[in-house]
């Protein structure tokens, strides 16, 4: 590809792993279309300040998708299972995908959840499966799978930080478990590295991960961050359960199973060094 004509569309541009993924790309030169329902909030402008063309697109409208592929050479495909929900974000994996077979895009890049492969029976692993399925199955001329692990993000977000606030980390693991994280600016580096490198990688599906720890061990990370003492709390499964069974089967499968991503493997094939999670954490404003 010629990275100063050709267009990568980025889907979910103005969530964690499009817009790390734009961002690359476009400190890279590359012609990148960010797609989004709100082209006018201040994510998407922020992306435009950076070069990106903000382009309109919902996920589960066919006719907005066939506008923002058009031309497009390249394509970064993400959906979100907690806003969509299981089924719908299969049909929005499966719908853009085909859509833009169909337009004519030549290397399709699809971000899934790492160990998707694995036969989890967790429903978020596996309908992320079978959208690759479906990428594989539509033979574009190339196309490259990524599989991210638990976000380090996901502990600066309404569902841990008012816990945090008051002292806690509250999950629902053993202390005895260990549990792989990376931080989403790594997700950019690798969503990059899938277009730089798509000839060589061509059909491949990519664990990664940054770091890995027991939720103890992050508590003590985090106390160090924020300048104050935080406690592991493990949280009950079962009450967890009552408000999702899949977040829940998920839990227990980070303590029966646990992602396997080789780190240090992936850091040496792929000259991306992992962010560790002290590294990250003193980057949150934890006040």
């Amino acid at each position: 590809m010629d990275k100063s004509k050709d267009i990568v569309l980025v889907t979910g541009a103005t969530g964690h792993q499009g817009g790390a993924t734009a961002r690359e790309l476009l400190s890279l030169g590359y012609q990148v279309n960010a797609m989004t329902r709100k082209p006018e909030s201040p994510a998407a402008q922020a992306l435009a300040a950076l070069g990106a063309k903000v382009v309109a697109g919902d996920l589960d409208d066919p006719d907005s998708l066939r506008r923002a592929l058009a031309g497009a050479w390249g394509v970064f495909g993400v959906q979100n299972t907690w806003e969509a929900g299981v089924e719908r974000e299969e049909e929005q994996g499966k719908r853009l995908a085909e859509l833009a077979r169909e337009a004519g895009v030549q290397h399709y890049v699809y971000t899934s959840v790492a160990s998707a492969d694995r036969g989890t029976g967790i429903p978020h692993f596996e309908n992320k499966f079978r959208v690759e399925e479906r990428v594989r199955a539509l033979r574009f001329p190339s196309h490259l799978v990524i599989r991210p692990v638990f976000f380090m993000e996901n502990l600066d977000s309404p569902n841990f930080k008012p816990s945090l606030r008051q002292g806690r980390l509250e999950m629902g693991i053993p202390p005895t478990t260990p549990l792989q994280m990376i931080a989403v600016r790594d997700i950019g580096l690798y969503g990059a590295l899938a277009f730089e490198r798509h000839s060589e990688l061509n059909g491949q599906a990519i664990d990664i991960a940054g770091d890995e720890l027991t939720m103890p061990e992050a508590a003590a990370v985090l106390s160090t961050a924020a300048d104050r003492h935080i406690d592991f709390v493990s949280v009950p499964v079962a009450a967890i359960r009552a408000f999702s069974e899949d977040y829940a089967l998920m839990l227990e499968w980070f303590d029966a199973v646990g992602y396997d991503v080789d780190i240090r493997g992936n850091a040496e094939r792929f000259a991306i060094p992992p962010t560790r999670f002290f590294d990250w954490a003193k980057t949150v404003d934890w006040s």
